[in-house]
């Protein structure tokens, strides 16, 4: 470590002095034919790898050319190039502006039917960076792909990532509530928005998403140890507000009583002041494939943007969500102690259709999310950003789950609870990014620091058992353990609630906060060689419960990253390694001697995790063709464990090891057909830990890591000409391979079985209306889902899309 600060410390150094150049510039702007601003337009300079994307107000910027006459070309997918020629002079900067031969209404069609592969991305690594300039692998989820799918609920967009499997459904239940992910076989939940923290206690609306990003790979440097982001982060970026009136209304039916009006409103407020507001709302209502369960929610997200001047604009994000749900429980099939009387699906003979709940027994997680940024262009090569983010979230309700108490009697206790936990949290960061040469190579430096707080109050019930059931769906009121018969305890919530009744509570109230300091820069080498050097500083300082002062905890990490690109072919083939880090701070746990006495507070040091990965990105034929390839190798150390001398202390020193591959493929091959496939393969496992405890016993899975082995594929094809012009059809699917939910010496085996599901949509798309068919798991297929747990999944499904677009 202290080699690769000295690295990290000499490098940033090298970009301390002075920039100076004597080449010139140039800059300019693309709009289109009735004068709007065009985004993520390339500019190049025929003959060299220099150039660059215009960005929201459709300006662009290129440095350090040589003086004499330069020829720029402009050019968009799906649309002609434009090339112009103009005389560059020394130490100068020279304006040159295209106008695309097409209306914004057109320009919209053109988006839609076609990708920019390679396009500017300036959230990932919090630098603008094209996607074969940066060393860490990303995946993206348009909204477009999403509407082509006919996507209603956010986890299912995922399906369109390689490397990444759901393993647990939102259950709404107090501080995790969020559906968990398998990401390079670590836990991985959608808590980042627009790059900053956000929170997801239930369900996710898609009305207000414009594209989520799945960033893959340990990434504390840049967002902090808040979150836990071993195996990558999923990052929702918010839709945005834009100059002029626009918008779409749409209506969706489908399976199981789905009901799904969204609303999509834009509007300029002051055309000659640049402040536009736009509103994205969302009514959901749908029941469950199983005999019981539901959700009904309401969703609105406001957005503001003002352009105050050509330098500064300012920016505003509101999200509001009601949402209650009746929540199927998780089924906990192992004591994680005994041997397992079944080892498969077949032998388990869990009923699918069965929820082991009511519509009564419901729970609430309103939420609140808000953004506020301030983007300052401070010069030429010189901008800040402000960002103050803050959000809410409660849980109010009835949580279940089913466990095995007693083990090889197929009877299974169903636990309850009350949930009332509110927690809150607030994000402040300042960051200044510059891009500026150092004699002949340029720089794009980062420097930031970040704030965090949360305050987690949670006055939930104690936990009872109210009934045992077996997987068939029958139901007993004994003790598991004397076998006495207990009163009935019904499915209502007066039952419950007298059940809970009396019942021993939380009374709980914890503040910790993070500062942290970070700084990346991305050195230009030579033009198609670059090196990032990133590093994070990070305290946390945990106030615990406010009541008593003997949970207090504090921590300092340390978060390096480096990443090299070289490019082969500039902007057609990159070759990447990258080096990367994230950590969790960990909480003190009480501790005694063996016998019991002694007890005293026990502190630990960070968890970390440490990511070599190398790989190829391509970008060819004019941007039809985008493909990524990475190996990657990660290790988690210092994992907090059961002492193995003594069952009532902890210890540090766990190690687990991820090793795999992922192939990424995105083509526009020919007019009207765009693809997306991928692949990946994962092994996870415990290299050191306890042999005695069923979380790290060494050799071993470590519950939640997915499948080994995923694939996905999506096609979709839309005419362009002719009788059936804007028509068109979809057709894909997604694989999954064997999946042991548990591992474990003692337990036994317990393994889900590989699936493989298919969708098709057909679709009409024109340039004010759109109805489309999506059909999903066509073959009815039985699959199941799990974490340490067995959880169906919907059978064949359906939904009928119209929308309207203005």
């Amino acid at each position: 470590m202290t080699k690769k600060l000295f690295l990290l410390a000499m490098l940033f150094g090298c970009v301390a002095g002075r920039a100076f150049a004597q080449n010139g510039s140039v800059s300019g702007a693309v709009r289109t034919s009735d004068g709007e601003p065009v985004e993520l337009v390339t500019v190049n300079v025929k003959g060299t790898s220099k150039g660059a994307l215009t960005d929201r107000n459709g300006k662009f910027f290129i440095r350090n050319l040589q003086p004499g006459l330069q020829r720029l070309v402009a050019s968009f997918v799906g649309l002609d190039k434009q090339e112009q020629t103009v005389e560059v002079t020394a130490g100068g900067t020279v304006t040159l502006d295209f106008v695309l031969k097409a209306s914004s209404a057109q320009l919209q069609e053109v988006i839609v039917s076609g990708r920019n592969l390679n396009r500017e991305n300036a959230i990932v690594a919090k630098i603008p960076l094209k996607k074969l300039e940066n060393p860490q692998v990303y995946n993206t989820v348009s909204a477009e792909i999403m509407k082509q799918q006919g996507i209603t609920s956010y986890d299912d967009a995922l399906r369109n990532v390689p490397g990444i499997a759901r393993t647990w459904e939102s259950t709404g239940r107090a501080g995790d509530g969020a559906s968990y992910f398998a990401l390079r076989g670590f836990d991985a939940q959608p808590t980042l928005y627009n790059g900053l923290p956000g929170l997801t206690s239930g369900n996710l609306d898609p009305a207000n998403v414009e594209e989520i990003q799945v960033i893959k790979g340990p990434s504390s440097t840049l967002f902090g140890g808040a979150f836990y982001s071993y195996g990558g982060m999923i990052n929702t970026i918010t839709k945005k507000p834009y100059h002029q009136f626009g918008g779409e209304i749409a209506y969706n039916a489908g399976s199981f009583g789905l009901n799904r009006v969204t609303a999509d409103i834009n509007t300029p407020l002051s055309k000659a002041d640049k402040i536009a507001l736009r509103v994205n709302t969302a009514y959901h209502s749908e029941n469950s494939f199983q005999d019981a369960g539901f959700k009904k929610s309401f969703f609105i997200a406001p957005a503001l943007v003002y352009e105050v001047n050509d330098r500064l604009s300012l920016h505003l994000l509101a999200e509001f969500l009601e949402e209650e749900r009746a929540v199927a429980p998780v089924f906990f099939h192992s004591d994680r102690l005994s041997p397992l009387p079944f080892k498969n699906l077949r032998d388990l003979n869990l009923n699918p259709r069965l929820s082991f709940t009511s519509n009564d027994l419901t729970i609430r997680n309103p939420r609140f999310n808000l953004q506020a940024q301030a983007v300052y262009k401070l010069s030429d090569q010189w901008t800040s950003q402000t960002v103050f983010s803050r959000g809410a979230v409660k849980s109010d309700g009835i949580y279940t789950y089913i466990w095995d108490d007693v083990s090889g009697d197929n009877w299974f206790s169903q636990y309850f609870h009350k949930e009332q936990q509110s927690t809150t949290t607030t994000d402040i960061q300042q960051n200044f990014n510059g891009d500026f040469k150092i004699g002949n190579m340029r720089n794009r430096l980062l420097v930031g620091v970040d704030y965090f707080r949360r305050n987690v109050v949670d006055n939930g019930s104690g936990w009872a058992s109210a009934r045992n059931v077996s997987p068939q769906g029958e139901v007993n009121y004994v003790n598991p353990y004397s076998g006495d018969t207990l009163a009935p305890v019904y499915l209502t919530q007066a039952s419950i609630d007298n059940l809970l009744a009396g019942l021993e509570g939380s009374a709980s109230n914890i503040t910790n906060t993070s500062f942290g300091a970070y700084a990346s820069n991305v050195l230009n080498i030579m033009p198609n060689l670059n090196v990032m050097l990133s590093l994070r500083a990070d305290y946390f300082d945990s106030k615990g419960e406010r009541s008593t002062s003997e949970d207090d905890f504090d921590q300092w990490a340390l978060s390096p990253k480096i990443g090299i690109v070289y490019q082969p072919l500039p902007d057609k083939v990159s070759l990447f390694a990258n080096y990367m880090n994230a950590f969790i701070n960990v909480a003190p746990q009480q501790v005694t001697d063996r016998d019991g006495s002694n007890p005293r507070i026990k502190s630990f040091r960070p968890e970390h995790a440490d990511q070599w990965e190398y790989g190829i990105k391509t970008n060819l034929f004019s941007d039809k063709l985008g493909a990524t390839l990475s190996v990657y190798d990660i290790k988690v150390s210092d994992r907090v464990m059961p002492n193995p001398a003594n069952i009532r202390d902890f210890t540090q020193g766990g190690k687990v090891g991820s090793k795999g591959f992922e192939i990424d493929v995105v083509a526009n091959p020919v007019n009207g057909l765009s693809l997306i496939a991928g692949f990946s393969h994962n092994k996870t496992k415990v290299i050191s830990g306890d042999a005695e405890d069923f979380y790290s016993e060494p050799g071993r899975s470590i519950g939640g890591q997915g499948p080994q082995n995923l694939a996905n594929f999506w096609a979709t094809y839309r005419i362009s000409s002719g009788t059936l012009k804007n028509a068109g059809f979809g057709f894909g699917g997604n694989y999954a391979g064997e999946y042991k939910v548990i591992d474990n010496s003692k337990t036994g085996v317990f393994t889900l079985p590989a699936y493989t599901l298919l969708n098709a949509s057909v679709f009409y798309n024109a340039s004010h209306f759109r109805i489309s068919l999506n059909v999903n798991n066509l073959t009815s297929k039985e699959y199941y889902i799990g974490y340490w747990s067995v959880n169906p999944q919907k059978p064949r499904n359906s939904t009928l899309s119209i929308a309207y677009k203005f």
